[in-house]
């Protein structure tokens, strides 16, 4: 396997060895943190299913997104002369 040598500061360094577990390379600590973070919406919409909402949390939702499309900056209204 080829590999590639990187600089990384201290702080980095500490963080990344304390999420290292006995038997994981840095680079497996890496992969597995990177990894971990991508496709979030992707990983939501495989697991929606999963996902259980509060009809109070979704009339929240609704409300914001009723707020944000009455926002003049959103729907500005046009001078007609």
């Amino acid at each position: 396997m080829a590999v590639k040598t990187i600089t990384i500061d201290m702080e980095a360094y500490e963080i990344l060895a304390k999420l290292k577990k006995n038997n994981e390379s840095f680079s497996q600590v890496i992969k597995k943190t990177l990894k971990d973070r991508s496709n979030t919406a992707k990983r939501l919409y495989d697991n929606l299913n999963e996902v259980l909402l509060s009809y109070e949390t979704l009339d929240n939702v609704e409300s914001i997104i009723d707020d944000r499309t009455l926002s003049v900056a959103e729907s500005p209204i046009l001078d007609e002369e």
